[in-house]
């Protein structure tokens, strides 16, 4: 078959790895949003929001012609024409970065309800609909990404997919992993406070390479693994 091509395989894994990198910001939003349920069904949220994430991706993806039609211009404002993909970017970045500045906000002056008790778990239902929300916006360029580079909708499908798949194993160590350190949920939400302001800007029409933000967040990252290797290695070095 014409399907199965030294081309097609390639993109096959181009996009397979471009979904991976992709979905990062997806995986710390998810991890953020879900750490705040109860224990029990932490991993299952993950799940779903995942499941949600190859979900849109697919159904955009055989919709392509109407993600295709939301670069078409919508309305002119000041002399910069908007499309109803940048619409959908300005929203989902302004929701983004409301959404971590209250987390942010939660985490340094906490909640506390009637009972004294602190901030109230968040329900189940809540949390997956706003994961099914933002999936939708880091869907978009991945999606119109992956169009550009093969015009096979199976092998793109293939890639979502396999993508999916390889994150949901890394979803849950990465949950755990911000859940256990403080300063990493911190730099979580500051990361997602930057993925906003990214998707802002581009509803704005000003584009950002997005390999100055991957390298903002590896390179803060980097730093905050280094100061808890220095800690554990302090504390270490203190006992008797």
């Amino acid at each position: 078959m014409a399907l199965f091509t030294v081309e097609n395989l390639i993109a096959f894994l181009t996009l397979s790895a471009l979904e991976i990198v992709l979905g990062i910001d997806n995986i710390v939003f998810i991890a953020i949003i879900t750490n705040a349920l109860p224990a029990a069904v932490q991993s299952r949220a993950r799940k779903i929001g995942l499941l949600l994430a190859m979900g849109s991706r697919i159904v955009l993806l055989v919709g392509i012609t109407w993600v295709m039609g939301l670069t078409a211009p919508v309305v002119s404002v000041l002399g910069h024409v908007v499309t109803g993909r940048d619409i959908v970017l300005l929203v989902g970045g302004l929701f983004l970065i409301a959404k971590s500045t209250f987390e942010i906000h939660d985490k340094i002056e906490p909640h506390e309800d009637a009972a004294g008790k602190g901030r109230k778990v968040r329900g189940f239902g809540s949390a997956v609909a706003q994961i099914a929300v933002l999936d939708i916006v880091f869907s978009l360029d991945s999606v119109i990404t992956a169009v550009g580079m093969s015009g096979e909708v199976v092998v793109m499908v293939a890639a979502v997919v396999t993508a999916v798949l390889i994150m949901m194993l890394f979803a849950d160590p990465v949950s755990h992993f911000v859940s256990r350190h403080p300063t990493v949920q911190m730099l979580a939400l500051s990361f997602l406070i930057l993925i906003g302001v990214f998707l802002v800007a581009e509803g704005l029409g000003k584009h950002i390479d997005r390999g100055y933000i991957y390298f903002a967040m590896a390179f803060s990252l980097l730093v905050e693994l280094l100061n808890i290797r220095a800690k554990k290695a302090a504390a270490t070095s203190s006992r008797p």
